[in-house]
C-alpha cells in the first residue's frame, strides 16, 4: 500500500484531520473527557465516532488463543493498562454495559464544544470479529439499532460512518446507502476515493494508530510522516490517547502545529473534497494486514 498523503488539485496543503474512535465503555467514560480537555487546550476541533451500544470487549479473549498476532498486539499496546480488567470481561463474565448511551452528558459536552459526532458502531466487538459470519439481516438490524441510539443522543442523523476495526464487506456497501450517510471513513487507504459499488466518498485514515507503532515512539514516527505536504487523517482512540498516551497525543498535536499543519475535522475534509469528486478514482477496497494490526483492514 502506498504511503502517500491524500492530495487533491488544491495541494500543496498541510491539513491534519482528527478521527477519534470511541470503542469501549471505559473509553467513553474516561478517555473522551480527557480528550476534550486536550482539544480545548489547543483550541482545535475533531470528529468523534461513537460506539452507541453494548461493550462486548470480553469476547476478544478467544482471540488470544487463536491468533498470536493479537496476543503480540495486546502486549505491545499494554492492553491491560489501556482497557482495564473489567473491559476484558464485558459480555462474558460481566454484563455488557452500553457505551455512548450510558453517557448522554458526555455526548452533550462534545456537541457543546462544537466537535463533530459521527456513527462508529452499535456493537463494536461483534462487528469486528464476526461480520463475515453474520446474515444480511443482522447487518441491517445492527445499523438500525445503532442509528436509533445515535439520533436519541445527538438529535439528528450522522453524516458519516466509520467501520469498527476498518472491517468491511460488499454487503455493507450494498446496504449502507439506504441509511443516508453523506460519506464514509471506513478504510486505511492512502488517498480518498469513490466506492465503485455505491458512489459514496471515502475519506480514509491514512496515518497509523499510535498504538500500532508503540506509544513511546509513535508520536515521533507519525510526525515524520507529515514531512510531505498533503491532507492526512489521524486515527485516534479514546482508550489510548485519552488515557495512558495523553502526553504523546499532546506532543503529536504540538508537533503538527509547529510543522504548519491546520487541524480539522473529518467532516471539514469531506466538504473540501466535495469539489474534487470528479477527479477522485472510483475503486473497490481490499482487505490487507497492516503493520501493528492483528487482523486485516480495508485499504
Amino acid at each position: 500500500m502506498s504511503k502517500t498523503a491524500i492530495v487533491t488539485r488544491v495541494s500543496p496543503l498541510k491539513i491534519l484531520g482528527l478521527k477519534i474512535d470511541v470503542d469501549t465503555y471505559r473509553g467513553m467514560r474516561d478517555g473522551v473527557p480527557q480528550l476534550l480537555s486536550i482539544l480545548r487546550r489547543f483550541d482545535i476541533k475533531a470528529s468523534f465516532y461513537l460506539s452507541i451500544g453494548p461493550d462486548t470487549s470480553g469476547i476478544a479473549l478467544k482471540r488470544l488463543l487463536s491468533n498470536p498476532r493479537f496476543l503480540s498486539k495486546m502486549f505491545k499496546s499494554d492492553a491491560v493498562r489501556l482497557y482495564g480488567i473489567k473491559t476484558a470481561l464485558y459480555g462474558t463474565l460481566l454484563p455488557a454495559p452500553l457505551i455512548a448511551l450510558s453517557f448522554p452528558h458526555i455526548v452533550k459536552e462534545i456537541l457543546e464544544a462544537k466537535h463533530d459526532v459521527e456513527f462508529h458502531a452499535w456493537d463494536h466487538r461483534r462487528w469486528q470479529d464476526d461480520l463475515s459470519k453474520k446474515e444480511k439481516i443482522w447487518i441491517e438490524n445492527w445499523f438500525s439499532n445503532g442509528l436509533a441510539g445515535f439520533e436519541k443522543l445527538v438529535g439528528k442523523k450522522p453524516a458519516a460512518f466509520g467501520a469498527p476495526g476498518w472491517v468491511l464487506d460488499e454487503r455493507v456497501l450494498e446496504i449502507i446507502p439506504s441509511f443516508g450517510f453523506q460519506y464514509l471513513s471506513c478504510t486505511r487507504a492512502s488517498a480518498p476515493f469513490i466506492y465503485e459499488s455505491n458512489g459514496l466518498l471515502e475519506v480514509p485514515s491514512n496515518l497509523p494508530c499510535l498504538e500500532e507503532i508503540g506509544i513511546r515512539d509513535g508520536a515521533a514516527f507519525i510526525l515524520s510522516r507529515l514531512s510531505k505536504e498533503g491532507i492526512y487523517v489521524l486515527p485516534v482512540h479514546a482508550e489510548v490517547e485519552g488515557t495512558v498516551a495523553e502526553q504523546q497525543f499532546g506532543e503529536l498535536l504540538r508537533g503538527a502545529l509547529a510543522l504548519g499543519y491546520e487541524i480539522k475535522t473529518v467532516d471539514e475534509i469531506a466538504k473540501m473534497l466535495a469539489g474534487e469528486l470528479s477527479m477522485l478514482p472510483r475503486r473497490n477496497f481490499n482487505m490487507e494486514l497492516l503493520p501493528g494490526r492483528a487482523f486485516p483492514c480495508a485499504v
